[in-house]
C-alpha cells in the first residue's frame, strides 16, 4: 500500500485528550538470514520482537501495559511469526497486538494475502484510527513499532539477506 499520514502532538488540549509520546526506543539491526523478498514479515518480526523486548525490558513493564501494540506492517504471516516468538519469551501479545498491514485491508474481501505492506502503513493507520482512539478516550495507551527492511532490488537479487529494524515509540494520555 502506498500512503501516509501525520498528526502534531501538542501540550494544549483543546478540549479532547491530549496523547503525548511518552517513551522512545530506538531499534537495531536484525539479520537472521531471511532472504526470500516476497517474505518481509519473516524478516521484519525479529527486529520488532528486538525492540519490543528492550523497550519491556527499559520501562520494567509488561505488554498489558498497553492497550495497543502495533507494528508496522509485517502482514499476517510475519504477526503469527512475532507472536510466536514473543511467547518463546514468556510474553503473551494476543490480546493487544495488531499490525498495520493486517489491518490496513479486509483480507477476504480484497485478496490481499498476507496484508499491507510499505511504510505507509503505520502512518496511515495510526493517524487515520488509533489517534482518533486515543483522542476519544477508547485507547489511553499505545505502542507502535514502526519496521523496516533495509534491502534494495539489488541485493535481493544479489540473494544478500534481509536486515529489518524496528523503532519504538509509546503514545499515551
Amino acid at each position: 500500500m502506498t500512503g501516509s499520514g501525520a498528526v502534531i502532538l501538542s501540550n494544549s488540549n483543546h478540549g479532547n485528550k491530549c496523547p503525548r509520546i511518552t517513551y522512545v526506543t530506538p531499534g537495531k539491526i536484525v539479520d537472521m538470514g531471511i532472504k526470500d523478498a516476497n517474505n518481509m514479515g519473516a524478516a521484519m518480526a525479529p527486529a520488532a520482537l528486538d525492540t519490543l523486548l528492550t523497550h519491556l525490558k527499559d520501562t520494567g513493564r509488561k505488554p498489558s501495559y498497553y492497550d495497543a501494540i502495533i507494528t508496522g506492517d509485517l502482514g499476517h504471516v510475519g504477526k503469527e511469526i512475532l507472536i510466536e516468538m514473543a511467547e518463546t519469551h514468556g510474553y503473551n501479545i494476543k490480546n493487544n497486538y495488531n499490525d498495520c498491514g493486517v489491518l490496513i485491508f479486509d483480507r477476504d474481501a480484497q485478496d490481499t494475502h498476507s496484508g499491507g505492506s510499505g511504510c505507509g502503513c503505520i502512518g496511515s493507520v495510526f493517524s487515520g484510527y488509533f489517534y482518533k482512539k486515543l483522542q476519544e478516550g477508547s485507547l489511553n495507551k499505545i505502542l507502535l513499532i514502526a519496521t523496516g527492511a533495509l534491502m534494495n532490488s539489488t541485493s535481493s537479487q544479489q540473494g544478500e539477506s534481509i536486515p529489518g529494524i524496528a523503532h519504538a515509540i509509546a503514545i499515551e494520555n
